[in-house]
């Protein structure tokens, strides 16, 4: 009952704040269901309630799940993490900006240490144009990419960019189709992740996307902008998820549900079942940017799924060493605690808040605070 309380009170008053206007929070111990509720609205216009099986656009959040599609493709002999990308994409050939050409490896795309910039893929005369940066089409995305000088060279820093994007494109092509069937055959079929896909089946269960306020947070436009936590704007488009010609972006184009992305966390949390094998999970879930003081921030460096927490008091983190973490724009985030035996899906349909806000530490609070 003290967690139940806890997160109750967590959910409560951000909505009252007007910081969140909806969310799914679920909370799972060594698979057991802790906290499984929706709170909130998930469209305040139209008065209609969140649900548990509310769908979000996932922006981040899709990312894990196109690592493990890479990792499964991997043990199917497909692919391997030590290959240079060109074995795939023979002209993915970024240079640094002294003009030389070095390697990059699937394993350098898997941790954002390839040293892609995240540079904008349209001209000049495009943008003025209105062109749909999404509708460039794979292989002039993946050109264009590879076009933008490295800021590092690969393995020597950490940047976080167009990765899973470009890892999206290979996973497609070692299927003979689209990331959506890569994703669906060797990760969201197996798993039951039925509401995961590059575009909405149930649009009648699909959140409004909002966005921080002055005043509380706003229904957003498409495109809609908001100031960061970073000293830069984020720039959104919740309008794509309708588009079925956009690009199929590993980084951040899928939408899904709350309960799907659990299956997922808790198949990682407990060995990797039916999807990996518990060897590959135990590597993907490890360190896998040890060269560097630190790759996200203090105390956070990075596995193949997101950030590894190293040292959680440098992190600010209530958390054991080793919990995998990350999150998603338009309001997510997530964590699995495998020393404490946690898997935990924070959704909701307001960002920056729900994904970077102070909605999240709290979140983390009450769970540890709880335990």
């Amino acid at each position: 009952m003290k967690l139940e309380q806890a997160l109750d009170a967590v959910v409560d008053t951000a909505i009252s704040e007007k910081r969140i206007v909806g969310s799914v929070l679920l909370v799972r111990k060594d698979g057991r269901p802790l906290y499984e509720k929706a709170h909130g609205l998930a469209d305040r216009e139209a008065g209609r309630a969140m649900s548990r099986d509310t769908i979000f656009r996932l922006s981040s959040v899709t990312k894990p799940i196109v690592a493990a599609t890479i990792l499964a493709l991997m043990e199917a002999g497909k692919i391997r993490l030590d290959d240079a990308v060109t074995v795939y994409l023979p002209d993915f050939k970024p240079a640094l900006a002294d003009g030389s050409v070095p390697e990059i490896t699937i394993h350098h795309l898997l941790t954002h240490s390839a040293g892609l910039a995240s540079g904008p893929l349209l001209t000049p005369a495009e943008t003025a144009a209105g062109v749909n940066r999404w509708h460039l089409g794979r292989e002039t995305i993946v050109a264009r990419l590879a076009a933008q000088e490295l800021l590092f060279a690969p393995g020597t820093g950490w940047a976080y960019g167009p990765s899973i994007d470009v890892l999206g494109v290979i996973a497609g092509q070692l299927v003979g189709g689209t990331l959506e069937d890569a994703i669906i055959q060797y990760v969201t079929g197996p798993l039951q992740m039925d509401d995961t896909r590059f575009g909405v089946r149930d649009t009648s269960r699909l959140a409004a996307a909002y966005a921080d306020g002055t005043e509380g947070a706003v229904l957003m436009g498409d495109p809609h902008s908001v100031a960061n936590n970073w000293g830069g704007v984020t720039t959104y488009d919740p309008g794509r998820i309708f588009d079925a010609q956009a690009f199929q972006s590993g980084g951040g184009g899928a939408a899904g549900t709350g309960p799907d992305f659990m299956r997922l966390l808790e198949c990682l949390r407990s060995g990797g079942g039916p999807i990996l094998q518990r060897d590959t999970v135990a590597m993907g879930m490890a360190n896998q940017t040890p060269q560097l003081a630190h790759a996200v921030s203090p105390g956070l460096q990075f596995s193949y799924f997101g950030a590894w927490v190293a040292d959680a008091r440098a992190a600010g983190l209530p958390v054991a060493p080793g919990t995998n973490r990350w999150g998603g724009i338009y309001g997510h985030h997530w964590f699995v605690d495998q020393a404490n035996g946690l898997s935990v899906v924070s959704m909701s349909n307001t960002g920056l808040e729900g994904s970077d806000g102070a909605y999240r530490d709290a979140v983390y609070d009450a769970v540890y605070g709880a335990l």
